[in-house]
C-alpha cells in the first residue's frame, strides 16, 4: 500500500509536504512488531531460596535483553491460591509469557539463561570480534 501524501500551505507561502494521519498510522503498525511488549508472569512459593533465584534471574534478564519493553508480575501461590488454581499452575516457581504468542510456560529458578531466552525467543548475537558483549 503506498503512502498519500499531502501538501498544505503553511505561513509565507511554503509548500510543506507532509504524511496523512492514516499513512502516518500505517507507517506504525507495519513497525509494531519490532516494537513488542512482553507479558510474563511467574508464580513462585512464598520467599523461599529457589522463589528468590527465580525473580533476581528473570529480573536480571529483561533489564538486559527487554529494558522498558516488559510486564513482569509476581505471583506468590500461598497468597494467591485462586490464581495459581485458575492458571494450572502445578509447580513453583513457574514463568508464564503471555505476550507475544505462543504463551509459554518454563518451571524452575530461571539459572539456565539460554533455555529462559530460547522460551521468550529471544536471539543473542556476538557484538564485534572478540566482545562479550551480547545484543538482541
Amino acid at each position: 500500500m503506498k503512502l498519500k501524501q499531502r501538501t498544505d500551505r503553511r505561513k509565507h507561502g511554503r509548500r510543506v509536504s507532509s504524511l496523512s494521519v492514516t499513512a502516518q498510522f500505517e507507517k506504525l503498525l507495519r513497525r509494531a512488531p519490532l516494537i513488542q511488549r512482553y507479558c510474563l508472569r511467574l508464580y513462585v512459593t512464598g520467599t523461599t531460596l529457589r522463589s528468590a533465584r527465580a525473580v533476581a534471574n528473570i529480573r536480571a534478564l529483561c533489564e538486559e535483553f527487554l529494558q522498558g519493553r516488559y510486564n513482569l508480575e509476581v505471583v506468590d501461590v500461598y497468597q494467591d491460591p485462586k490464581e495459581a488454581i485458575h492458571a494450572q499452575i502445578i509447580a513453583a516457581p513457574t514463568l508464564v509469557k503471555e505476550r507475544p504468542v505462543p504463551p509459554r510456560r518454563l518451571v524452575g529458578d530461571l539459572s539456565d539463561r539460554a533455555r529462559v531466552m530460547i522460551m521468550l525467543d529471544l536471539k543473542a548475537v556476538r557484538v564485534g570480534k572478540k566482545s562479550n558483549t551480547l545484543a538482541v
